[in-house]
């Protein structure tokens, strides 16, 4: 009980004004909507391939791969039965990239890989103090508006043969990767925690405040995603560069957002860390073009 009262003053304290009406409504158009295009995405490559003329090999040890991840994820208690299924759908559409005549390695899959490792360890690092202050995440696991959220823009970039288009999808997994450490990780380190447009300290966990520690912690998963990248499959430098600034870049959007739009009730956190994931494979697509 004590807890439970603590995380109700600390989310008091945060600032979070949304309803819960609003948030409920976001995410499930969220959920509809990139759900939706990922599904009608995968089914159009598939129709494609059929009449080009059969299927190759790949493709079944693909599907294969792509359950076997969203069983291992439910398993973990990672996501819920329905975000673990997502989860095997985007996995899915990163694994299409193969129809452009790339391994399975020179897709976005170590990325997501590693996104996968870094964010389940992350979420589960220092649990007990995030429940003593009701900021954990719940034990069954995210639910499908949360990964379509953090995945979805990296699984509708996925697939395709441009190389702009594949750094987007790496940006996305970058910024998703680095706002799940920055978050998760921070809130057990410490440290100051400050509102990114007023610099002023706020509580830990507060939408929009960020902290050296937590920072630092989320560019360094950024900068892992990258580099494992580069050395599994096919990554050039310039690229890497490009999709680590635009992680990283998106992980201060993400803060801004929520200091801004999140604080304000405008859009709730499913929202906010879309819009985030957007921004990143956006300026990745752009840094590629001036290259």
């Amino acid at each position: 009980m004590g807890s439970k009262m603590h995380g109700d003053r600390l989310r008091a304290a945060t600032g979070k004004t949304i309803s819960a009406w609003r948030d409920r409504m976001q995410s499930e158009l969220l959920t509809g909507a990139v759900g939706g295009l990922l599904v009608v995405k995968a089914v159009a490559i598939v129709i494609a391939m059929h009449r080009l003329g059969g299927y190759p090999p790949w493709l079944w040890w693909s599907c294969g791969a792509s359950a076997a991840f969203a069983l291992l994820v439910w398993l973990l208690r990672s996501a819920t039965g329905a975000a673990a299924m997502i989860g095997g759908v985007i996995c899915l559409n990163i694994l299409l990239a193969q129809n452009a005549g790339r391994s399975w390695a020179e897709t976005a899959m170590p990325a997501l890989l590693s996104l996968f490792l870094l964010t389940f360890a992350a979420t589960r690092f220092g649990r007990r103090h995030k429940e003593k202050l009701g900021l954990a995440e719940p034990k069954r696991g995210r639910r499908a508006s949360q990964v379509l959220a953090n995945l979805g823009v990296a699984g509708l970039f996925a697939g395709a043969a441009s190389p702009l288009l594949f750094a987007a999808c790496l940006a996305a997994l970058a910024e998703a990767t680095a706002d799940t450490v920055s978050s998760e990780m921070g809130q057990v380190v410490g440290g100051r925690t400050l509102l990114l447009t007023t610099w002023s300290e706020v509580p830990v966990g507060t939408d929009g405040g960020i902290s050296i520690a937590g920072t630092t912690l989320g560019a360094a998963g950024a900068g892992i995603v990258v580099l494992v990248t580069a050395a599994v499959g096919w990554l050039p430098w310039a690229m890497g560069l490009v999709v680590f600034g635009a992680g990283v870049a998106g992980l201060l959007f993400d803060s801004y957002l929520g200091a801004t739009v999140e604080r304000r009730g405008w859009l709730g956190n499913d929202l906010v860390n879309f819009c985030s994931t957007l921004f990143a494979a956006a300026l990745a697509y752009v840094g590629m073009r001036l290259l």
